[in-house]
């Protein structure tokens, strides 16, 4: 129980506050394609530029809401080298627990950048385990809507 305790007083401070600026990403027609591939998602919105050119109300591709999801450990750099320990200390292991709710406000064009901005919501102690709730806001480069809004849950343990 020390260890929860230990990081629930060491991120309590940061309750509240954007707690990380990710690093831009840009998302081209190759990536797109390679999801919508692994996923079985091919619709023409995301696969066909020319189709995509013409009869698309974005004037081109788009990428699959759940490609922007599933990008959000490179965009919030969870696992870069070092990161656990400085943002977890006293704990060994980190979960994905799910997600609360996720919302895509505004389409990535192909072509567009996008990075995620990353508060510090919620702490909860559970045992010996510590529950983090982020609430993740993916934005891309020129828009004034985001890409994303999610908040995402994790369980970390000693």
């Amino acid at each position: 129980m020390a260890a929860a305790d230990d990081l629930i007083a060491f991120l309590a401070p940061k309750l509240g506050t954007e707690i990380h600026v990710g690093p831009w990403l840009a998302v081209d027609q190759g990536r797109i394609d390679a999801f919508a591939a692994a996923t079985g998602d091919i619709q023409w919105i995301h696969t066909d530029p020319e189709r995509a050119r013409h009869e698309s109300p974005y004037g081109t591709t788009i990428a699959h809401g759940f490609l922007t999801l599933s990008l959000l450990p490179f965009l919030t750099e969870a696992n870069a080298p070092g990161q656990f320990e400085r943002n977890y200390p006293g704990m060994r292991l980190r979960v994905n627990y799910g997600l609360n709710r996720v919302r895509f406000p505004a389409p990535v064009k192909t072509g567009s950048r996008i990075r995620a901005r990353t508060v510090l919501a919620a702490l909860e102690p559970l045992g010996a385990a510590v529950q983090i709730t982020y609430e993740i806001t993916v934005e891309i480069e020129g828009e004034a809507k985001p890409a994303c809004v999610v908040e995402q849950l994790f369980r970390l343990s000693p």
